[in-house]
């Protein structure tokens, strides 16, 4: 796992995705199969796009700091549930597992 430094990061354009996963050639030759080297199938690979599963990412975490923000604050419970149904309702949204 790599995560900023900071628990909130933030760049020009705004939040940083707050962790990113790394995997290893073990867990990605069982994921992709144990010729996932050649160069054939890495181009393939380098094609996928990840700005969806990045995108995504960035959001649930915005919508999450947004509910810690409301509890904190001492909104109501009602309040903070929105956004605890909000990250709930991302994290409904199909996107390829393997990424």
């Amino acid at each position: 796992m790599v995560k900023p430094l900071s628990f909130v990061a933030r760049e020009r354009k705004g939040l940083v995705q707050p962790a990113i996963k790394v995997r290893g050639r073990g867990y990605l030759r069982i994921i992709y199969g144990p010729e996932y080297t050649l160069p054939e199938h890495l181009i393939r690979l380098r094609q996928r796009g990840l700005s969806a599963k990045r995108t995504l990412a960035l959001r649930e975490f915005a919508v999450g700091l947004e509910g810690l923000n409301r509890f904190v604050e001492g909104e109501s419970l009602w309040r903070v549930h929105e956004c605890v149904f909000g990250v709930s309702a991302l994290e409904s949204e199909v996107l390829d597992p393997r990424l």
